[in-house]
């Protein structure tokens, strides 16, 4: 559990208590949670969806796992303050939602690299820490898609 514990601790906002309770609330075997949809959902981090007609709006997120929540709560605050893309996340999430949707919003995002980094031996904390921001980003590279093929208008690399 140690090195899982220490892999845990180079997320920004996570401490190494704080990623002891999160092992110990979430357990080490991701094969009960397919994806990091099926983790959040569980954690009640993601909001209902209330429809009628065509018309969509966001529910309250649930009660969930209390001692999860209050760790990733905690480390959704303190991630905010920090200078990488889960800081960038939360700034401009704060804009226009407010300042407790924007942590639930941080929360949600460190619980799918905590699966990430969970359910990949391989996959280290660094490849989830972009410290560019989307300002730094030409308008080809924010709105790209995510297919692997897929080249900027006017690339000449193969």
């Amino acid at each position: 559990m140690r090195p899982i514990a220490e892999r845990l601790d180079e997320i920004p906002g996570i401490g190494a208590l704080a990623a002891q309770v999160i092992i110990a609330e979430v357990g080490l075997d991701m094969t009960r949670f397919p994806t990091a949809d099926h983790l959040v959902s569980w954690a009640k981090l993601s909001p209902r969806t209330i429809q009628s007609g065509d018309k969509n709006t966001s529910g309250k997120i649930g009660k969930g796992n209390p001692h999860l929540k209050g760790v990733l709560g905690q480390a959704a605050a303190v991630a905010a303050r920090t200078d990488t893309f889960l800081g960038e996340r939360f700034r401009r999430i704060v804009k226009r939602r407010g300042k407790l949707r924007a942590l639930v919003a941080v929360a949600r995002s460190l619980l799918v690299v905590i699966w990430h980094l969970l359910a990949d031996p391989t996959a280290t904390s660094t490849t989830w820490d972009r410290t560019t921001t989307s300002a730094d980003w030409t308008p080809a590279e924010r709105y790209a898609p995510t297919s692997g093929n897929w080249k900027p208008s006017g690339s000449t690399s193969p």
